[in-house]
Formats: C-alpha cells, structure tokens, sequence
C-alpha cells in the first residue's frame, strides 16, 4: 500500500475550490476567499504551511490553486472536467455539472 504523501493534493483542493464555490451566492470562490477558506476543508501539513521559495509572501499549498488554470487541459482537472470555469483574476465559478459532480459524492 502506498504511503500518502505528507502534502495536500491538487485534486483535493480543486474538489474543496468546489465546495467553497458553491456555497456562495454567485458560485465563484475568489482566490482571496479560497486562501483564506481552503484550510478549514483541508488538513494542511507543515510541508503544506512552509513558505514557497519562489513566492516569499505565501504558502506552498497555495501554489495548488492557480495549478487548476494552468493544468486545466489535463483530465480530471474540475475546468477540463467541466465543473468550473475560471474567471480570470477572481477565481474560479462552479458550474451546473459541478454542482451535480458534487451532489453526486455526497455534498
């Protein structure tokens, strides 16, 4: 069995990125909301909390949410999936198909 690696995945954080979109009004978590939001739907090791050595003013985790625009072509990223879109810089907006994604795992 393999050992789970001590870091949060990027998948995990586009499935939270979801949640958090569809909890609110207008369906989009802004990255600002995300940053502050995304820790109390995931466990963030201290390999997540350290500081990036490229971006001095953040977290390593918070690298994961741009990484779902930039990988957005890959399958199983939640914009190629079709369950968000992005909205450039503000965030990320659920869409029918990822409230019905969501549903669907029990949310």
């Amino acid at each position: 069995m393999a050992k789970r690696p001590n870091r949060v995945t990027e998948a995990e954080v586009a499935f939270a990125t979801l949640q958090i979109a569809a909890s609110r009004p207008n369906g989009t978590a802004t990255y600002q909301r995300l940053k502050k939001e995304l820790p109390n739907y995931l466990k963030l090791s201290a390999e997540d909390q350290a500081q990036s050595l490229t971006r001095p003013n953040e977290e390593l985790w918070e690298q994961l949410i741009r990484n779902i625009k930039s990988h957005s072509d890959t399958p199983g990223n939640i914009i190629c999936e079709g369950y968000a879109t992005h909205v450039p810089r503000v965030g990320y907006r659920i869409t029918d198909s990822g409230r019905r994604y969501l549903k669907s795992k029990g949310y």
